[in-house]
């Protein structure tokens, strides 16, 4: 899908925004996705900041049980993404 941005997504996004503490976020995000993916999801954001510490993608892999094609993916959008994960770092230190 070469445009991800449309009404929905951006409403989605909007009712993110709502969300004012961690335990507002944890009850959204349960009702909306399923245990897996919030599992998945938060590999993902343990793998950046892995990678922001010089952490070999081998031992990332097998810290998070995770391969480390999707830890090559994870850098490569950490690196040429949208600055998404770059931003949250930046206001997470």
């Amino acid at each position: 899908m070469s445009d991800w941005r449309t009404k929905e997504t951006n409403d989605l996004f909007k009712a993110i925004l709502k969300l004012k503490s961690v335990e507002e976020a944890e009850k959204f995000f349960r009702d909306l996705c399923t245990l897996q993916e919030i599992y998945e999801f938060s590999k993902r954001w343990q793998a950046v900041k892995m990678i922001e510490s010089g952490v070999p993608f081998r031992e990332i892999a097998e810290k998070l049980e995770m391969s480390t094609t999707t830890v090559a993916r994870v850098a490569h959008w950490l690196n040429h993404g949208e600055g998404g994960y770059r931003l949250v770092l930046k206001r997470s230190r």
